[in-house]
């Protein structure tokens, strides 16, 4: 199979049908998968979908609400294509887009091709500057060069679709995850619609968790396989400053002076007490990292080719 489109679904029951159409008229003469992850709609969304599914449609339904990015993991893990596409079911992403994104993965030979809305259809305020601020932070802060982290709408090579470990509220973090595992990511822009029916589910109440996950994600690109290097240089520079402090106190108290009642003495003490905490969490998350790997037999590397010559 050429391709496997993945869709999350919540709610959207009025552009179940339009999706249809729009998919299959985009993909004529593509062999290809459609893949909807109903995420625990509570209207007539998977109802509609059944009414309309056809041999090339699978429906993955949720028992409950667990969040876009679970919905796309467990596409993307059901996907049997050669190329994953990814997509948002509100139809502001334009599937006509997917044939000329696979044409860019073949002129570039990228492994991920990843869109940018040029000319967004969302609000100024409560969609288009958070996003731009969010993506100015992440560019900035994880090294990887994009315009447009918050796109759904991607194709990706599948080896790489199947390596992104998908969890939390990571989806906006997918070209991090995929550069994180040596893909070689392009960006093409794309066009986006206004939204017709139904709501946006997102609004500034996600930038707090994007800010939590941005957090995590420089940790997992920095720091997963040494975790130690964070945890102890930070322990050892804390523990440092408590005991030159405390040094420094104890001269003061040979000398006569009253140190009981200084806050030094109390700020001396502590970053003692952090240092000794944050060294001990950098050990126990080096015993954590190395039963992730070996328990699973993963490797923390990965190797695109071994080349033996004659």
């Amino acid at each position: 199979m050429k391709l496997s489109v993945v869709i999350p679904m919540m709610n959207e029951e009025e552009n179940v049908a339009p999706l249809f159409e729009r998919i299959r008229e985009a993909l004529k003469g593509i062999d290809y998968e459609l893949i909807l992850v109903d995420d625990g709609s509570t209207d007539e969304t998977v109802p509609r979908m059944k009414a309309l599914a056809d041999a090339r449609t699978k429906i993955i339904v949720f028992n409950r609400n667990y969040g876009q990015t679970t919905a796309m993991a467990a596409g993307i893990d059901a996907a049997e294509g050669e190329l994953i596409a990814t997509l948002d079911g509100d139809l502001q992403n334009d599937p006509a887009d997917i044939p000329l994104m696979i044409e860019k993965m073949q002129e570039s030979g990228a492994d991920v091709v990843a869109g940018r809305r040029l000319k967004r259809q969302d609000g100024v305020f409560l969609r288009k500057i958070p996003s731009k601020i969010a993506n100015w932070l992440i560019r900035k802060s994880t090294g990887v060069y994009l315009n447009d982290y918050g796109c759904t709408l991607k194709v990706f090579k599948r080896e790489v679709a199947k390596e992104l470990d998908l969890y939390g509220e990571l989806h906006r973090f997918i070209p991090v995850l995929a550069e994180m595992v040596g893909a070689k990511i392009v960006e093409m822009n794309v066009r986006h619609h206004p939204r017709i029916h139904g709501e946006s589910k997102y609004g500034l109440g996600r930038t707090f968790r994007v800010m939590s996950d941005l957090m995590l994600m420089l940790f997992m690109q920095k720091y997963r396989t040494k975790p130690m290097h964070l945890f102890g240089g930070l322990g050892i520079a804390s523990l440092g400053a408590g005991l030159l402090i405390n040094f420094y106190l104890l001269i003061l108290k040979l000398l006569g002076e009253d140190i009981g009642q200084r806050p030094l003495l109390t700020l001396g003490v502590m970053l003692v007490l952090v240092g000794i905490q944050l060294i001990t969490t950098g050990f126990v998350a080096e015993l954590i990292m190395r039963t992730y790997f070996e328990s699973q037999n993963k490797k923390p590397y990965r190797i695109k080719e071994i080349f033996v010559g004659r």
